[in-house]
This record gives C-alpha cells, structure tokens and sequence, in this order.
C-alpha cells in the first residue's frame, strides 16, 4: 500500500498519484483499475498511456443509467467530463471488466460516446469456512424470538434504492390478507445511516406483527442468518452485483430479487430463485410465489442455489476468470 494523498477535492485529485505511477510503471506486469469518476482512474490513463504498461478497468455498475434516471443533475455534470476523462479511460483500457451480461448490456445506454473493449468475468466470494449449524444456533441465540420460525431475509443498508419500502410493505399487505401464510416471518438485517428512514420502515411493518428489524448482523450471526432462512429478498431498484445476494447461494439459500440486480439472468437460468420487477406488485409477486410453491420445489431450489454458486461465484472460479483476461489468454471481447 502506498500513500499518494490526500486527494483533493471530493474527486480525489492527487497530483503525486500519477507521478508515481509514471515512474514506477516498468515495475508492474499489469494495472487495474478499480471503479470510475475519481481521479484514481483518470490518473492511471495519464500515467500509462503512450506505455506498454497494460491496464484494465471494474467499473463496477458505475456506468448503470438508473443513475442518469435517479440524478439527473450528476448525469449532466458527469456530461461536461466525460469526453476528455472517463471516455478515454474506458477506450484505451486493454479491457473493460463487467462482472455479468447485465452490467455490460446496460453500460452502453448511459452515453452516447462510449467505446470500449468490453469483457465479462466471473466475479464472486468465498463460501463460508465455518459450521453452520453453529452459526445458526448463535443467529437464534441473539434472536429467540425467531427460533422455529420460517422466514425470508433481508441483509444490507437500508436504503430506498434496496426496495426496503417496497418489502415492508408487500409482506405487511400478504401477511394481513386472506391468502396469508401466517408461519413466514421477515427478518430486516442491516444498519441504516437514515433514523427518519427506519423508523418509516418500522411505522409500514407495525400491522404485521411478523417482521423483525434486528440490525447490523455480522460474523457468524450474520452466517447464521443466511443459513437458517427460507429464502433471501433483494427487490432493489439497482445492484450490480449483490454480494449479499451471492452470500446467500453460497449457503444453500434460494434467492428472491429483481430484475435490476445485475445477476438475475444467472439466477434465473439456474433456478436457484425467482425474479420480478421492481415494484411493488413485483415484489408481492416474490413473496406470494415462494409461499404458493412445494416443500419440494424449495428443496430443488435450495440445491440450485449452491450449484449456481459454485458455476458462477465461487472466489477461485472467479481469479481465474481474471487472470485469464490478465494474461491474454481470453477470446477477445466479450
């Protein structure tokens, strides 16, 4: 690790960063490029070109036009750079890492100057190193309320753009009504910058006396949680990737999503979960769909999913995947 800052500016400017980086370059087989829009990407183009230093770049669903959608007003200052910043970093990259087909196919519509040599990777984590029976009895030891419960997990910031409004109010709705299945339960794990926003949350789940709000989860409790759930929801306006969503294949857990979070078309093609739009009639659909199945339509399910981890997501599948591209060894653009 080497200090090069501080960067100045919420851009992160480092005048010394590409200095270094300039300097030093002959030393390095290779340089990647982790996300866009600070000057860490910028400076490594005005650092390595006109050099045979290759270098490669994750932009890591930065490039999703949900946000031009969301903000327009960043877009538009977004606009006024990049044809002489992001563009040319993104076109004279040996290549461009998109971590699923969703991310890439959506990367074109957010500019219309955009050329790049685009590149699908695997992209994923390691599964848990732990015993999850343990983990499971340590989840239910801090919630023993939970203990024998069926219920569906949440795991992440709450935030408006994770659908968090969206879930609370379509179970509070399915739990409350004739069709109900009264023994699923949603548990809401996870830290929220936003008092105001939590305790709107906490106000829509008040009528359904089966949604639990437990906080930041971490370690094995959090293991633990993933493992003891009948299912993970994730009905968020955008993701790119969704460790958490891939944490939970990991564990054998089926996965409930949208169709805005970038890896839905893996989950979908494996079975390993059910996907809707994000909406609300979308995510009632996830929720009314995984009630309504068999016992051993959840058990297919539950296989699928560690299969669709171990296809797509498991962490040596993904170095190798990278190094291919690294070392010129992938079949050009993908």
């Amino acid at each position: 690790v080497h200090a090069l800052g501080p960067g100045r500016s919420s851009y992160g400017y480092a005048p010394r960063f590409s200095r270094w980086l300039k300097e030093r370059h002959a030393k390095y087989d290779a340089v990647i490029v982790q996300g866009i829009w600070q000057y860490s990407s910028f400076g490594v183009w005005r650092a390595l070109r006109g050099t045979p230093t290759p270098y490669f770049v994750f932009p890591h669903g930065m490039l999703d036009p949900w946000f031009k959608q969301t903000y327009p007003l960043k877009h538009l200052k977004k606009l006024l750079y990049w044809p002489w910043a992001e563009y040319r970093v993104l076109r004279d990259a040996v290549a461009v890492l998109f971590t699923s087909e969703e991310e890439r196919r959506l990367a074109r519509e957010s500019f219309s100057l955009y050329r790049c040599n685009e590149v699908v990777v695997n992209y994923g984590t390691a599964a848990p190193e732990i015993d999850l029976a343990n983990a499971r009895e340590d989840f239910f030891n801090g919630f023993p309320q939970l203990r024998g419960k069926r219920f569906l997990l949440f795991l992440g910031r709450l935030h408006e753009k994770k659908g968090c409004d969206l879930l609370t109010e379509a179970f509070a709705a399915i739990y409350n009504s004739a069709r109900a299945d009264q023994s699923l339960h949603l548990v809401v794990a996870g830290p929220c910058a936003d008092e105001g926003y939590q305790e709107h949350l906490e106000r829509m789940a008040a009528p359904a006396s089966a949604i639990t709000f437990t906080g930041m989860l971490a370690g094995t409790q959090k293991w633990g949680a993933f493992s003891a759930a009948d299912a993970f929801i994730l009905p968020s306006h955008q993701k790119n990737f969704g460790i958490a969503v891939v944490e939970a294949l990991a564990c054998g857990t089926p996965v409930l999503i949208s169709n805005k979070v970038n890896i839905w078309r893996e989950i979908a093609t494996d079975d390993a979960g059910y996907v809707e739009n994000d909406d609300l009639v979308g995510t009632a659909r996830l929720i009314e769909r995984w009630m309504g199945a068999a016992p051993d339509v959840h058990a297919a399910m539950q296989e699928n999913a560690r299969k669709c981890f171990a296809r797509h997501f498991e962490v040596n599948r993904a170095t190798d995947s990278l190094l291919e591209v690294l070392e010129g060894r992938h079949g050009g653009a993908g």
